[in-house]
């Protein structure tokens, strides 16, 4: 067992988590309440917002709003077999999130680098791009669909998007099952995503049919069959024999039997590939390692040569961050 006293990181965890144990009650610029408690990225971690938050607003808010990172693939998937498995707690919607800009990419348009001038591909109407584009929305509609929740998508709308363009995006979610409203808070704030707020409204109405995707029961390795091709639309899974090793190491031993399955996969694609767009077939989705986190009770199958964090220098600062003991001041920082 590692802990954070052997990574000498306790002391500055201690620090930073002194005033961040509870949610931090904050506002939009036009005033919305919003809590912000945790929030990992979805690529490497959980990708939510913490259940002490959702239960707390649960309790203060008419309606209440938890993001789950990136998309359905990742972010949407642990929401709904790690998250919702702890809480206990099932949303009555699920709100996807497309931009004409993104669908065009997943249907063929160029890359996309920051500090560079968009390319005009995503300036001017498109609908061969777009309609290539639209099945990656389409797939992630489906993805909301099989666990019961209600999906709604939201058209964020720029102001170089056509009408012919949003109609297409609307159709196409429209005829998935979904849900679609119209945004423009880009540009016009609150009062830009009215229609988008009553189609929640609306869904929210409806009870859900939830039900996961797989039982605690099933094996790690079968669960991440299950997840790559329910969920990425792979054909299958290959090992490696060490990853696999360590997966048949993990199954024999009951003490793992309640541990969630936490995949860890690039953001950018539905593959291990973040330069593969749209909604690929004939594919195999490869696990190189699994991570076990003890403390959360997560077992995290590495897809690809996803990454986690980067290392830090020989002498890293945290070292020197801690808490006094009488006082509860924060030192070391500077």
């Amino acid at each position: 067992m590692v802990t954070t006293g052997d990574l000498e990181v306790g002391n500055a965890m201690t620090a930073w988590m002194r005033n961040t144990i509870n949610p931090t009650l904050m506002c939009t610029a036009e005033y919305q309440p919003c809590m912000v408690h945790a929030g990992p990225f979805a690529n490497i971690a959980v990708g939510q917002s913490s259940i002490i938050a959702d239960r707390v607003g649960l309790k203060v808010f008419d309606y209440h709003v938890t993001e789950s990172g990136f998309g359905a693939d990742i972010g949407f998937e642990k929401f709904w077999n790690v998250k919702c498995r702890y809480s206990g707690l099932i949303p009555h919607v699920s709100v996807l999130t497309s931009t004409i800009r993104a669908l065009k990419m997943h249907g063929g348009g160029p890359k996309v680098v920051a500090g560079l001038p968009l390319p005009e591909e995503y300036k001017k109407e498109d609908l061969g791009l777009l309609e290539k584009g639209v099945q990656n929305m389409v797939h992630h509609i489906n993805t909301i669909r099989m666990s019961g929740i209600n999906p709604v998508v939201c058209i964020n709308r720029f102001h170089n998007d056509t009408d012919a363009e949003v109609a297409m995006v609307r159709k196409a979610a429209e005829d998935a099952g979904a849900r679609c409203a119209e945004s423009t808070h880009w540009a016009n704030g609150g009062d830009g995503a009215l229609e988008f707020a009553d189609a929640v409204i609306e869904a929210c109405e409806e009870e859900p049919d939830f039900k996961f995707l797989y039982p605690i029961e099933m094996k790690l390795r079968d669960r991440v069959e299950t997840i790559a091709k329910n969920v990425y639309g792979a054909d299958g899974v290959a090992w490696t024999p060490d990853a696999e090793a360590k997966a048949k190491m993990l199954e024999a031993d009951s003490k793992y039997d309640d541990y969630t399955t936490m995949m860890v996969k690039t953001h950018l694609s539905l593959t291990h590939d973040p330069a593969v767009k749209g909604t690929p077939k004939g594919w195999t989705l490869p696990i190189r390692d699994v991570l076990i986190f003890s403390g959360a009770k997560f077992l995290c199958p590495c897809c690809g040569t996803i990454s986690l964090m980067p290392g830090t220098s020989s002498d890293p600062a945290y070292r020197r961050v801690d808490v006094d003991v009488d006082t509860g001041k924060v030192t070391g920082l500077f």
